[in-house]
């Protein structure tokens, strides 16, 4: 069964997209822990992020550092901190999440925000790419 991230990279599911290309698909977290969450996939359904093959792996790490700066003119924050984890969806994926401090990164804590304020912001952050 497709994950819901390959879902989203089929069209079945709308997203607040960032950035696309090829092989990787960048968008912002409906359910972020911060503001400007982003996540970051292969189109390729992979489960496991270290099931990547190098090439990928290395290609999905720089496109998210090709968002960053995107996000740091959109977003206030001291830096963009990075999170893979891994279990809340099986299709590998990395969190890029503007961070203020330690608190910023909790999981747990998430942050309510309008689709309509998603939308501002994914056009903001396209904006400064």
């Amino acid at each position: 069964m497709a994950s819901i991230f390959s879902k989203i990279v089929s069209g079945e599911i709308p997203c607040f997209k960032i950035a696309e290309n090829d092989d990787f698909l960048a968008f912002l977290d409906v359910f972020p822990i911060t503001k400007g969450h982003t996540l970051v996939i292969p189109k390729k359904e992979i489960d496991y992020i270290f099931d990547l093959d190098d090439d990928l792996y290395t290609r999905l790490f720089l496109f998210a550092k090709s968002i960053v700066p995107a996000l740091e003119k959109t977003v206030e924050c001291k830096r963009i901190g990075v999170s893979v984890i891994g279990l809340e969806v099986p299709h590998a994926h990395i969190h890029l999440l503007p961070l203020n401090s330690m608190d910023d990164a909790d999981f747990t804590q998430k942050i309510n925000v309008s689709g309509e304020e998603l939308q501002k912001l994914a056009e903001e952050i396209r904006t400064n790419l």
